[in-house]
C-alpha cells in the first residue's frame, strides 16, 4: 500500500498507538491513511479488533467496496453492517466476534452499546482501535459525541484496554466562533470530545499535498436583482391579506420569502396549536406554503413555484370539507387570484436571472470539454427536483450531453418525497461510471461521498457555514476546476459567503495555535473540558429523568392539530430500537 509523504507524517502517531486527528483536504487520502493504520494495527496488535464509523448510510458501502475490503480481504475479515442489511445488526454481538474490522454507522454502534440483549450488546473494549468518519460531527447531542461521552466516562474512571481513536475530518469549522479565542475553545471542544492526543496535518509538506489537491479556481456569479417583479408582488399582495384577516400586524413584509419569515410562521402555528385556535394555525400553515412559493420563486422558474402552491390548494380541496371559515377563505382566495398568478407564472420577461447565469456557466464548462462533470448544489429537496426539470427542459443544456439526475437526502419529509437508500446509491454509480454527468444535489453530497473529481461545482443561493462551503468545494477536483457562487448581489447568502472565507482562515489559524500549545497546557485544558462535558451530561440527564416523572403516561393526551381533537394518550405509544415511536392502540385513525 503506497502512501504521500505527507500521509506518513500525519499517521506517525497513531502508529505508535496515540490518539489523532487527521485534517486533511477532501480528497487527499484520508482514508487510505487511516485503512494502512487500521492494517498495521491488525498486524502488530495481539487480538486486534477495528469498527470504522460513519454517518450516512451510503458511506459505509463505499468504505467497504471501495477500501477495506478490497485491500484487507486477503489477510483479515471485513463487514459492512448498516440498516440496509437489518437482519446482521440484530446479531451484531456475533458479528464483531467472526470478524476483525466492522464497518457501520455510528448509531448502530451506539445501540449496540446500550442495548441489554445479549445477541446485540458490545462494549467499546470489545474494540482496541475506533476510525470515526467525518469527525468533526462529534459535539454537542450527536451521536458521535454520545457515544464518546461513554468512552470519556470510562477513561475517567481509570478504565483499561479502551479503544484507540483516529478521527478523519477535512474542515473541523469554528463551531459558530467570531473571533480567534471562541475558534479555538471550539476546536479544543472538539479534541476533549474525542480524546485527542494531537490534530496531525501536512503543515510541512503542505506543496506536496497541494499537488495531490489542486484548489479550483473561485469565482462569485452574481445577478442583479429583478427589475420588476409582479408574481412575486402578487404573492406578498395575497399573504398581506391573510396576516390582515388574521388580524395581526405585527409582520414585516420585507421578510415575506426568508428563512427568518419561516421560522416567524412555525412559531404562529404552534401558537394556534397550543392556544386551540383553529384560525391561527390554519393561516400559519397557508402563509408558510406562500413562503415557500417565494422562496422557490427566488431559487427556480416563477412556473415552478406556481405549481408548487397550485399542488397544494387541489390537495386541501379534495380533503377539506370548508366547514371551517378559515379554510373557506384561505382555499377562496387563492382560487379568485389562481388565473392573475398563472398568467403571470409565464411571462418569461419576469423570469429568474439566476436561471441565466447558470445556464452560461455549465454551457462554458460542459462546451469546452465533453469529459465534464458537475455538482450543482441547492439548499432544498423541492428545488433540486425543480433545477432537474428545468435542464431536461433546456434544449441547448440537451445539446451540449448534460445528463442529470437529483440527489436528495434519504429521510421522510412532508415537504417532497425523498430518495430511498437504494436510490442514492443508484444514482451516485451511475455518476461515477459516466452514465451521468451532472448531479443537482442537496447537502447530502458534500460530505464522504466518493464522487469522481469534477471540475464545475456550482452552489446555487445556499447560506450555509464554512465547514459546508470547504466540504463541497472539495468536490471541484479535477484540473483546472471550477468553484462558483451563484446568488444574487448584497444578498444575504453573498455576504455569508464572504464571511465564510473569513472563518475559514480563522479556523486554519485556530488549529495552527492549539497545534503549538504546550504538551502540559494542552493536556489541562482537555482534562477540564472533558470533567466538564460529564458534570454536564449527568445534569442534563437528572433534569431528563425529573420531567419524565412529572406525569403518568396514562395521564398524557395528545390532540389531533387539524382538527383539536384527542386522539391518543402516553400510554398507547412505543420506542423501536430507541428511534421510532409507534402508537399500539388499535383504534388510533
Amino acid at each position: 500500500m503506497e502512501l504521500h509523504d505527507y500521509q506518513w507524517k500525519v499517521i506517525a502517531p497513531a502508529l505508535e498507538g496515540k490518539n489523532i486527528i487527521i485534517w486533511l483536504p477532501t480528497g487527499s487520502g484520508k482514508t487510505r491513511a487511516a485503512l494502512y493504520v487500521a492494517m498495521r494495527h491488525l498486524e502488530i496488535k495481539r487480538n486486534a479488533k477495528v469498527a470504522m464509523i460513519v454517518n450516512k448510510v451510503h458511506l459505509v458501502h463505499q468504505h467497504y467496496s471501495n477500501e477495506f475490503q478490497p485491500l484487507l480481504k486477503d489477510k483479515f475479515r471485513v463487514i459492512s453492517v448498516s440498516g440496509d442489511n437489518g437482519e446482521e445488526k440484530f446479531f451484531f454481538s456475533q458479528i464483531v466476534k467472526e470478524n476483525d474490522v466492522v464497518i457501520c454507522t455510528a448509531q448502530i454502534l451506539q445501540n449496540a452499546l446500550t442495548d441489554d440483549c445479549k445477541e446485540k450488546h458490545v462494549e467499546l473494549t470489545d474494540f482496541t482501535l475506533l476510525i470515526i468518519d467525518e469527525c468533526h460531527h462529534t459535539h454537542k447531542d450527536g451521536v458521535y459525541n454520545k457515544l464518546m461521552e461513554g468512552y470519556l466516562e470510562r477513561k475517567l474512571r481509570q478504565e483499561r484496554n479502551l479503544p484507540q481513536i483516529l478521527g478523519l475530518t477535512a474542515s473541523p469549522g469554528t463551531g459558530r466562533a467570531t473571533g480567534f479565542e471562541k475558534a479555538v475553545d471550539h476546536i479544543l471542544q472538539i479534541c476533549a470530545n474525542l480524546d485527542t492526543w494531537k490534530i496531525m496535518s501536512a503543515e510541512t509538506q503542505s506543496i506536496d499535498t497541494e499537488t495531490k489537491n489542486k484548489q479550483p479556481n473561485k469565482q462569485y456569479d452574481l445577478v442583479t436583482e429583478r427589475g420588476q417583479d409582479p408574481f412575486g408582488d402578487k404573492l406578498r399582495d395575497l399573504m398581506r391579506e391573510i396576516h390582515n384577516y388574521l388580524q395581526d400586524l405585527d409582520f414585516c413584509y420585507s421578510d415575506f420569502g426568508t428563512q427568518i419569515y419561516e421560522q416567524k410562521i412555525v412559531e404562529l402555528e404552534k401558537e394556534g396549536c397550543v392556544e386551540g385556535n383553529r384560525k391561527k394555525r390554519t393561516c400559519a400553515l397557508h402563509l408558510r406554503k406562500y413562503n415557500d412559493s417565494l422562496f422557490a420563486h427566488d431559487t427556480v422558474r416563477m412556473i415552478d413555484a406556481f405549481e408548487l402552491l397550485d399542488n397544494f390548494y387541489q390537495e386541501e380541496k379534495s380533503i377539506r370539507t370548508l366547514e371551517d371559515p378559515s379554510e373557506r377563505f384561505l382555499i377562496q382566495l387563492f382560487c379568485d387570484n389562481r388565473a392573475t398568478l398563472l398568467a403571470l407564472a409565464k411571462d418569461l420577461k419576469f423570469e429568474n436571472p439566476k436561471l441565466k447565469k447558470l445556464e452560461e456557466i455549465l454551457q462554458e464548462r460542459f462546451q469546452s470539454s465533453s469529459g465534464s462533470r458537475g455538482i450543482i448544489f441547492t439548499k432544498t429537496r423541492q428545488s433540486t427536483h425543480n433545477l432537474h426539470d428545468w435542464i431536461i427542459a433546456n434544449a441547448s443544456l440537451r445539446e451540449i450531453g448534460i445528463k442529470t439526475a437529483a440527489l436528495t437526502g434519504a429521510g421522510a419529509s412532508n415537504q417532497t418525497k425523498h430518495m430511498t437508500q437504494k436510490q442514492q446509491k443508484e444514482v451516485i454509480e451511475r455518476f461515477r461510471h459516466g452514465h451521468l454527468n451532472l448531479l443537482i444535489s442537496t447537502s447530502v453530497a458534500e460530505e464522504g461521498l466518493d464522487i469522481p473529481q469534477c471540475n464545475i461545482v456550482v452552489r446555487y443561493g445556499l447560506m450555509t457555514n464554512e465547514t459546508a462551503m470547504i466540504q463541497a468545494r472539495g468536490r471541484a477536483r479535477a484540473e483546472n476546476s471550477c468553484y462558483s457562487f451563484l446568488a444574487k448581489t448584497g444578498s444575504r447568502e453573498t455576504r455569508r459567503e464572504k464571511t465564510n472565507e473569513y472563518l475559514e482562515t480563522l479556523m486554519g489559524e485556530a488549529i495552527k495555535h492549539v497545534q503549538n500549545m504546550p504538551a502540559a497546557e494542552y493536556a489541562r485544558k482537555i482534562n477540564k473540558l472533558q470533567m466538564e462535558s460529564i458534570i454536564s451530561r449527568k445534569l442534563k440527564n437528572e433534569k431528563k429523568k425529573e420531567l419524565k416523572n412529572l406525569f403518568k403516561p396514562e395521564d398524557v393526551l395528545f390532540y389531533c392539530k387539524g382538527c383539536d381533537a384527542a386522539v391518543a394518550c402516553g400510554s398507547d405509544f412505543r420506542t423501536v430500537e430507541k428511534t421510532h415511536h409507534v402508537n399500539v392502540n388499535s383504534n388510533f385513525e
